[in-house]
C-alpha cells in the first residue's frame, strides 16, 4: 500500500487550466492509493471536480474518489485538504475533525499543513493531538504526514528538539533532516515530513520506502515546467501488508521481508496488460502493490478533537 503527501501550491482553477499540468500531476497521483493534497484554494470546487475527472480518465482499472474539508485557516487565506483514495480498494464509512482511520490493523492518518510562523507551537501541540487520538481510537498505530514547515527559517534545529513528537523517542522521523523536499532551486530544506509512532508501526513500513518523489529528474522536467506544478515534492511511503503476495515480493526487492502489522484482504490484480496499452496513470501505477478492505475517516487541519 503506496500513501503520499503533497502540498500542490495554491491548488485551483489556475492550475487545472494547463493541460500540462493536469497531465503531470495525474502521473504523480497515480502512483500512490490514497494521497492527502496539501493547499487547495478554489473556493468553487471546479478545480477539484475537474482534476478527479481527468485522474478517472487516466485511470480505467482503479477508480479514485474523493473527500476534502471545509476551507481552513486563522486568517482571511483559507485552503483545504483533500484525500484521494481507490475506491475499490478503500471504503469510506465516517468522518470525523482531525484524523483519518483506516483499518488495516488500524492506521490513523493525521494531516498537516502547519502556518510558517506558528510552525514550532503547531508541531509541539501535535503530540496533544495524537494523544486525543490514541484515547478516541485505542490505537497506537499513526502516522502524521504532510508540509511541517519545519526547517529554515520557520524553525531552528534548537526550537526542534524542544517538540514532543521530536523529542519523544517512540515517535519515528521517517524522512530524514538532510532530505531536500523542495522543488525550488532556491533551497534544500526538508520541510514535508512523515512520522510514525511506535516500533510496530515502524517495522510495518516497507525499508527505504519514505522518501520524497523527485518528479522533476523521473520526468525529466525543466524548473519552470516543475514549478509550474508544485514548488515541494510529495513525500511517499510504502506499508508492508500480509496476504499480498505481489507486495511481499516487493518488500524482498528492497531489502525487507518481514511480515508487517497490517493485514488486507487482497483482491487478485491483472497484470497481462501490455505497457503500450495502459493509460499514463496505470503505467505510473503499474508497479504498485494494492490493498482493499479498509475503512477511512477524514479529518481537517486544526489542533483540537472534539
Amino acid at each position: 500500500m503506496k500513501i503520499a503527501a503533497f502540498n500542490i501550491q495554491k491548488f485551483g482553477r489556475n492550475k487545472v487550466s494547463d493541460p500540462d499540468v493536469v497531465k503531470i500531476l495525474t502521473k504523480i497521483v497515480s502512483r500512490y492509493d490514497i494521497v492527502v493534497i496539501l493547499e487547495v484554494v478554489d473556493i468553487t470546487g471546479d478545480s477539484v471536480k475537474t482534476f478527479l475527472d481527468a485522474l478517472n480518465k487516466a485511470n480505467r482499472k482503479h477508480h479514485y474518489t474523493l473527500k476534502i474539508s471545509s476551507r481552513l485557516g486563522r486568517t482571511r487565506y483559507k485552503e483545504q485538504f483533500m484525500f484521494l483514495y481507490r475506491d475499490d480498494l478503500v471504503d469510506l464509512v465516517l468522518f470525523c475533525l482531525f484524523v483519518a482511520l483506516f483499518v488495516l490493523k488500524d492506521l490513523v492518518m493525521i494531516p498537516v499543513h502547519t502556518k510558517p510562523d506558528d510552525s514550532e507551537k503547531e508541531l509541539d501541540e501535535l503530540y496533544d493531538v495524537f494523544l486525543n487520538v490514541k484515547k478516541k481510537w485505542r490505537t497506537d498505530n499513526v502516522m502524521i504526514l504532510g508540509d511541517f514547515n519545519a526547517d529554515g527559517l520557520y524553525v531552528t534545529k534548537r526550537e526542534m528538539k524542544g517538540i514532543r513528537i521530536r523529542s519523544d523517542k517512540n515517535f519515528h522521523w521517517l524522512i530524514a533532516d538532510d532530505v531536500d523536499t523542495t522543488a525550488s532551486n532556491k533551497n534544500d530544506h526538508t520541510y514535508d515530513r512523515i512520522v510514525v509512532y511506535g516500533d510496530d508501526m515502524l517495522q510495518a513500513i516497507v525499508p527505504n520506502s519514505a522518501k520524497p518523489f523527485n518528479f522533476q529528474k523521473a520526468y525529466r522536467l525543466t524548473v519552470e515546467q516543475t514549478l509550474k506544478v508544485s514548488d515541494h515534492y510529495p513525500v511517499e511511503v510504502r506499508l508492508k501488508s500480509i496476504n499480498n503476495t505481489s507486495e511481499e515480493e516487493e518488500d524482498e526487492e528492497d531489502g525487507g521481508g518481514a511480515q508487517g502489522i497490517f493485514h488486507t484482504h487482497s483482491r487478485s490484480i491483472e497484470r497481462g496488460v501490455e505497457e503500450d496499452s495502459k493509460t499514463p496513470g496505470e503505467q505510473a501505477a503499474a508497479s504498485d502493490s494494492q490493498v482493499s478492505g479498509q475503512r477511512f475517516i477524514r479529518g481537517q487541519r486544526t489542533l483540537k478533537l472534539n
